[in-house]
C-alpha cells in the first residue's frame, strides 16, 4: 500500500504551501477562547450523571483548556463513521473465514478490544490536517461543500487544494485500516498465547460456539492479511511493527521475575520491596528511548513503555513509513494517554485479581511501597495524574484537541476509588 510522502507543515502553521493554488487555504483559526462563565457552566455539566461519559469529556475538556474546537466534534464523528466501516469490513471477512472452516452459513463474530483508540486520534489528526490544506468551503473528508461558501455555489471541489486534500484522506483511511487490522492481529494473538478468549464474541446460526477454536480462525486470517499488506507497504512500516512487538514481547519475558518480586515484597522480603522501586518503579530509561525532558522522570515509565506504550510508538512509526509526518509531540501525547489509561483503568480494576494471581503492576507496586492503604491509594492517583498531566500538554503542543478530549475521556471513565485506603472502597 505505497503512499506518497507526506511533507506538509503543521495543519496550524501560516506558511504557503501548494494547498494554496486551487483558491484560499481552509486556515481559520480551529479554537476560540471560552469566556470564564462559560467555561464554569461547562465544568459544572461535565460533572452531571446524565450526561453520558463522552459528552462528559468534551465539556470537561472545554472547561479545562478553555477553548472551543467546533472542528473536533465534526472530526470525531467522522472518525468513529471510519472505525466503524473499517471494523465492519474486518468482522465481516472473519466471519467468512469462520463460516468456511465451521461448514456453516450464518456467522455473528464481534472482538471487544481498546487498542482502536491511537489509531482513531491518529486518524482525526490527519483528518485536521486535510481540512486545513483545503479551500474555505470544502470538506475533504466527506467529500462535500460546506458553510455559506458552499451554499452558494463558490466552492470548486476539483481544484488542486481539495484535490490534494482528499487524496490524502483517502491514503490516511487505508492507513488506518491496514495498522487498525496490525494491531487486532497483535491483540488476539496474546489473548490466544494467555488462554483469554472472552473478548470473542462468537454465534453460529444464533448459537455460541467454541471460542478457542473460532479465536485462532480469526487470528490467522488477519495475520494473513496484514503479511500481505506489509508486503505491499514500504519496508519501514514492517519494521517499526516488527521492532515494537519484539520490545513488547522481550518485556513479556520479565513477567515470571517480576511476579517473584511481588510475591517475596508481599512475604515481607524488604530487598524485594528496594528492587521493585528500583528495577520496576524507576527502571533507567535508555539514552535512545524517545522521550525528554519532564516525561523521563515520570514513574514506571520504562516498564510500562515497553509493556504498552512501544506497540504504539510502532503504530506511529508505520504510519510516517507509510509517508505521513506525525510530530513527536503528538506521538508522546498518545503514548503517555495510554499508558495512563493502562494504569487508571485496567490496572485499578484488576487490582484485587492480580494481587491473588501475583501480578506486578503499578497499582499492585505502590501498595507494597507505601506504609498503609491510604498512602498507596493516594500515590497510584498521583502517578497516573502525571501521566495525564504530560500528555495533555503534548496535546496542546501538538495542536490536538481530540487528544485532550480523549485524556478526559479515560479520566472520567476510571473508578479508583474501588481501591483500598480511598474511603469509598468496598
Amino acid at each position: 500500500m505505497p503512499v506518497p510522502g507526506d511533507s506538509s507543515a503543521d495543519e496550524d502553521s501560516s506558511q504557503p504551501s501548494g494547498g494554496e493554488r486551487g483558491g484560499r487555504r481552509n486556515d481559520r483559526a480551529p479554537g476560540t477562547v471560552i469566556p470564564s462563565p462559560p467555561r464554569t457552566v461547562a465544568g459544572r455539566l461535565a460533572g452531571a450523571d446524565r450526561l453520558s461519559t463522552a459528552q462528559q469529556a468534551i465539556l470537561g475538556y472545554y472547561a479545562e483548556s478553555g477553548r472551543f474546537d467546533y472542528r473536533a466534534l465534526r472530526i470525531k464523528s467522522a472518525v468513529d463513521e471510519t472505525l466503524d466501516a473499517i471494523l465492519d469490513d474486518v468482522y465481516a471477512d472473519i466471519e467468512d473465514a469462520v463460516a468456511a472452516e465451521l461448514g456453516v452459513e450464518t456467522v455473528d463474530f464481534a472482538y471487544e478490544t481498546k487498542l482502536t483508540l491511537p489509531a482513531e486520534l491518529t486518524l482525526g489528526y490527519l483528518y485536521r490536517r486535510a481540512i486545513a490544506r483545503s479551500t474555505a468551503g470544502y470538506d475533504p473528508v466527506t467529500d462535500d461543500a460546506t458553510g455559506l461558501r458552499g451554499r452558494l455555489g463558490r466552492v470548486d471541489p476539483s481544484a488542486t487544494a481539495n484535490r490534494e486534500a482528499r487524496e490524502y484522506v483517502e491514503r490516511a483511511e487505508e492507513a488506518t485500516a491496514l495498522i487498525v487490522q496490525a494491531l487486532l492481529d497483535g491483540d488476539m494473538r496474546d489473548a490466544i498465547n494467555d488462554d483469554e478468549f472472552e473478548d470473542f464474541a462468537v454465534r453460529v446460526d444464533g448459537d455460541d460456539v467454541d471460542r478457542e477454536r473460532v479465536a485462532v480462525v480469526a487470528q490467522t486470517h488477519l495475520q494473513t492479511v496484514v503479511e500481505a499488506a506489509f508486503d505491499r507497504a514500504p519496508d519501514a512500516v514492517r519494521v517499526a511493527y516488527d521492532d515494537a512487538v519484539e520490545r513488547s514481547e522481550a518485556h513479556q519475558a520479565q513477567d515470571h521475575r517480576f511476579r517473584e518480586l511481588l510475591a517475596d515484597a508481599l512475604d515481607g522480603d524488604t530487598e524485594a520491596v528496594d528492587r521493585i522501586e528500583s528495577e520496576y518503579k524507576f527502571a533507567p530509561v535508555p539514552d535512545d528511548a524517545p522521550f525528554e525532558g519532564a516525561e523521563r522522570d515520570l514513574p514506571y515509565l520504562r516498564t510500562q513503555y515497553d509493556r504498552v506504550g512501544v506497540i504504539y510508538r510502532g503504530m506511529l512509526d508505520a504510519y510516517r513509513g507509510i509517508g505521513f509526518e506525525i510530530p513527536a509531540a503528538f506521538g508522546t501525547s498518545i503514548v503517555l494517554a495510554i499508558i495512563g489509561a493502562q494504569i487508571w483503568l485496567d490496572d485499578v480494576d484488576d487490582y484485587r485479581d492480580d494481587v491473588a494471581e501475583g501480578q506486578l503492576t503499578p497499582v499492585t507496586a505502590e501498595y507494597v511501597l507505601a506504609d498503609d492503604d491510604p498512602t498507596g491509594y493516594e500515590n497510584v492517583v498521583a502517578v497516573a495524574e502525571r501521566y495525564f498531566d504530560l500528555a495533555r500538554e503534548h496535546a496542546a503542543e501538538a495542536g490536538s484537541p481530540l487528544n485532550g478530549i480523549a485524556i478526559e475521556y479515560i479520566l472520567r471513565s476510571g473508578d479508583p476509588r474501588r481501591l483500598p485506603g480511598s474511603g469509598t472502597d468496598a
